[in-house]
């Protein structure tokens, strides 16, 4: 199980900095109606300043993991799983952490080089690099799809929301090889208090003081 997370973030952090394009149309009904469904979504996230959620990982083997996610825009997100779990990950506002629970490792990269930069920007824009290759509804969820403009086959991610309310439901990354993992948000509650040390690396193994990034 632990390795496995650790692929899927390894998966997640490296499918390349996303940004959203002009969009292509595939099942919208006509460009109006596909206009107005992004430019909604794009005034939400860009709305979203800070978050808590539970969450339930599945795995390309369809294994699950239980955790919980904190975001702080711009520049700062935690994945905690639940016990018997060790792996984390944390985003700092310059640089993201994935801590290997098994191997007491860690391995980290610029916000900037990882697909969290997405949504962690401090703000969201549709402009260059993706394409919207797709918006649909189902489950009571609009679904937009985008993927990497310059290699459509690198991967995806689709991200679903609720309407009514406009909320943040789920997302899905599919990788090079087609293997899907999904993370599904329960209980989210938008523009909380959350303390800033969640946003810190800190080694388990060490014992350390929080490792401030200024």
């Amino acid at each position: 199980m632990l390795k496995n997370i650790t692929y899927v973030w390894m998966m997640l952090l490296t499918l390349g900095c996303m940004l959203i394009t002009s969009p292509t149309i595939s099942h919208a009904e006509d460009p109006a109606d596909f206009d107005k469904e992004i430019e909604a979504s794009q005034i939400y996230m860009n709305n979203l300043k800070t978050a808590r959620a539970r969450f339930v990982q599945t795995n390309p083997d369809g294994s699950q993991a239980i955790g919980t996610f904190y975001i702080s825009r711009p520049g700062k997100l935690r994945f905690e799983y639940d016990d018997p779990i060790e792996d984390f990950v944390v985003a700092d506002g310059f640089f993201i952490y994935f801590y290997d629970g098994q191997l007491q490792e860690q391995i980290n990269m610029p916000i900037g080089q990882s697909l969290a930069d997405f949504i962690l920007r401090k703000r969201i824009e549709f402009t260059e690099d993706v394409i919207v290759s797709d918006v649909q509804r189902g489950g009571d969820l609009m679904q937009i799809k985008l993927v990497q403009q310059s290699d459509p086959l690198a991967g995806s991610l689709t991200l679903a929301f609720s309407e009514n309310p406009m909320q943040l439901k789920k997302w899905r990354i599919v990788d090079p090889q087609n293997l899907v993992t999904e993370i599904e948000l329960f209980y989210l509650k938008e523009n909380v208090e959350l303390d800033d040390d969640l946003f810190v690396y800190t080694d388990p193994t060490l014992g350390q003081e929080p490792h401030y990034n200024d």
